[in-house]
Order: structure tokens, then C-alpha cells, then sequence
């Protein structure tokens, strides 16, 4: 029985993983790449548009200088990043000239995200390419990324991407075959789940282990739950597969397919959520937890025990109960000073509106 998607697959935002794109000598997989290009075109002449979020360039880039552990200096991981990009580039260029598709790259950090401006700025930039009828390949700008405005993995940044272009699909490819139970030495492929739970967060931490990739399934997970609360459906599957991105969007039981959520979070809450770094924390106390939790209400000087952070009005900050629990995030209307200079707390106005607070459940 095949699956079926809950609308017509006309944009597809695909993610590959460093463990699908490098060998283990740190040089590009070419055959692996030239099958998923092949698909990548073929889709294109269905009149399917694709996005590719591409991992690899560190990697590549210490395949090209023979290093074989990778490092932790910065500057050096910024190189290694400028070197082994030209390398990925350059692979893509040709397999997807051999089909006579075309491609561009697209390099992102939170910044492009953490402001609307830049955020709307880097959509229209991606729809434009497409409209080119060509193939955005987009990588974490690692040759300027500091600690501070890294993604992490670009798992969390195909799910951004994918709710950036309102994708009708996310289908991440790595080395597993989808996610997974492993008990008594017996794995256990869920081919899909509506709903992801706690125990099923604790499956994916004991399932990570090292290799030459920087997400394991705690970071893929965490990206499901994003791009599915912009009622993205997304799928898992193993990069190795035959066939696998044809055989996933013609609804093959392939790897894990995980629902779309049914309450789609609106695009500004969306991007307050998930596309933005929070700048602070905001700690509450009892009564305005229990007011928050209600809905529908504003948080309210009294409220705040204490903050941490350094932010300023507009930015988006983390609020937590006084046990450091998050309850929600939103958009702050006070500067760490004003808040510092506030000290009559009543009949001050809202710290942070309701229309811009987004709980926990997000």
C-alpha cells in the first residue's frame, strides 16, 4: 500500500547528510551524487521544483588537505569550509550539466534568518532561482559562521528552508535506513509516526554514534518537529537506496514518513519559534506561569523575577518558570536596561504581547 501525501508534491526541499556526499577517505561519493542529480533532474522535467540542502564542504575540504581528524580551531574549520565547498560546487556543476539542469549556490547563517528582512530577502532570492528553472544547492555559510550564528547541522536548516519556501515535502537522506527501535540487537524501522513522543526522543539519543556527520537523530528529530508544526510532512530515508527520492514522491513505503501536524503554526509565530535565535531568557514567577499557560494573556512586569541575556525591543527572548523550564518564546518590547531602569513594576505596559508569545507546545 502506498502512502499518500496530503496535497501534490510541487516543491520538495531535499537535505543530504556528509555521510551520503563524502567517502570515508574524504572524497565525494561521485556515483552516489550522480544518482541522486539524475533523480534531482528527472523530477525537474516532471515539473517538480527542488531545493537541495547539501552538507559536506568541512569535509570535503579536509579530504583536500589530507587531514583526517577534525578540528576544533575555528579559523581552520572556516578554511577548510571555503575549500571543500569550491569541491562540492564544482561536482554538482557537472553531474547536473550532464543532465542539462542547471544549479546555484545559496549560502546561509541565522542572520538570514533572525531578521525579517534578511528572512524574506533570502525567499525571494531562493523563488528567483527557481524561477530560473534551476536548482538552488544551499550550505551553511561555515566560511563566516561563528558559535554564535551556526545552525548546528543542516538538518535544522532544511527544515527552516523548507518552511521559508512552503515546501509541500522535506525529505532528509542519510545513512539509516529511517528511525528506528533497536532492541536486543533487532531494529525496527518505523515507517511512520503521527506524533513524536518523549520515549521516542529518548530512542534517538541511544541510536547516535559518531561518524562523519555532525546531526545524529536527536538533531533530525528536532528538525521534524519544526518543518511538521508548518505542516510540512517530512520523510527519512536512507541516501544509499536505489532510487530513493523518485521511489519516496511516488509514495514507496521508503524509510519513515512522519505527519504533517493539523494546527499549522502562522508564518511570524513560525519564524518566532523556530527561525530565530532567542537573544535572552525571561524568568517568571508562579502566578504568571499559570497565566501564561491559560493563553490568550500577555506577560506583565510583575511577573519577572529575574532575565539573562543581552537583548533589546523587537528581539526575541526565551520566557521560563523560576525552575528554568521554558514555557514559551516571544517578542520582547523592553532593553535589558529598561529593564534594569524599571523600578515600579505596576501599570507598566506588556513585556511581551500574546499575539507575539508563542508557548512551549510550539
Amino acid at each position: 500500500m502506498h502512502r499518500t501525501f496530503p496535497r501534490k508534491i510541487k516543491r520538495v526541499v531535499v537535505k543530504v547528510g556528509s555521510s551520503v556526499i563524502a567517502t570515508y577517505s574524504l572524497k565525494p561519493r561521485t556515483a552516489r551524487l550522480r544518482s541522486l542529480v539524475d533523480q534531482i533532474s528527472q523530477l525537474r522535467r516532471q515539473n517538480v521544483e527542488v531545493v537541495l540542502v547539501s552538507s559536506g564542504a568541512i569535509v570535503l575540504g579536509m579530504g583536500e588537505t589530507s587531514l583526517l581528524r577534525r578540528p576544533t580551531e575555528l579559523s581552520l574549520l572556516q578554511a577548510l569550509a571555503a575549500i571543500g565547498q569550491t569541491v562540492l560546487m564544482r561536482t554538482y556543476v557537472d553531474l547536473f550539466k550532464k543532465n542539462k539542469t542547471k544549479c546555484a549556490q545559496v549560502l546561509l547563517t541565522w542572520d538570514d534568518f533572525d531578521a525579517r528582512s534578511r528572512h524574506n530577502n533570502a525567499r525571494n532570492t531562493i523563488e528567483a532561482i527557481l524561477n530560473c528553472g534551476m536548482v538552488p544547492v544551499i550550505n551553511e555559510n561555515d566560511t563566516v559562521a561563528t558559535d554564535e550564528i551556526r545552525f548546528g547541522d543542516n538538518d535544522k536548516l532544511s527544515s527552516l528552508v523548507a518552511s521559508l519556501l512552503n515546501a509541500d515535502l522535506l525529505v532528509i537522506l542519510s545513512d539509516v535506513e529511517g528511525f528506528y527501535d533497536l532492541q536486543n540487537g533487532k531494529k525496527t524501522i518505523f515507517s511512520e509516526v503521527k506524533e513524536i513522543t518523549r520515549e521516542m526522543e529518548g530512542l534517538a539519543l541511544g541510536t547516535e554514534r559518531k561518524n562523519i556527520s555532525k546531526g545524529g537523530m536527536s538533531a533530525k528529530l528536532e528538525a521534524v518537529k519544526m518543518v511538521t508544526r508548518a505542516k510540512i510532512p517530512c520523510v527519512i530515508a536512507h541516501g544509499e537506496t536505489k532510487d530513493v527520492l523518485l521511489r519516496v514522491l511516488q509514495g514507496e513505503r521508503i524509510g519513515t514518513y512522519f505527519f504533517e501536524k493539523e494546527d499549522k503554526l502562522l508564518s511570524r509565530k513560525h519564524w518566532i519559534s523556530f527561525g530565530v535565535k532567542p537573544k535572552g531568557k525571561l524568568y517568571v514567577d508562579d502566578g504568571a506561569k499559570a497565566a501564561l499557560l491559560k493563553g490568550g494573556r500577555s506577560l506583565l512586569l510583575p511577573g519577572i523575577l529575574k532575565w539573562e541575556g543581552y537583548f533589546k525591543s523587537q528581539d526575541v527572548v526565551v520566557v521560563c518558570d523560576k525552575d528554568g523550564q521554558e514555557i514559551g518564546r516571544g517578542i520582547i518590547r523592553y532593553t535589558v536596561a529598561d529593564l534594569e531602569e524599571t523600578h515600579d513594576r505596576q501599570g507598566q505596559k506588556e513585556v511581551i504581547h500574546c499575539n507575539d508569545l508563542v508557548l512551549c507546545e510550539r
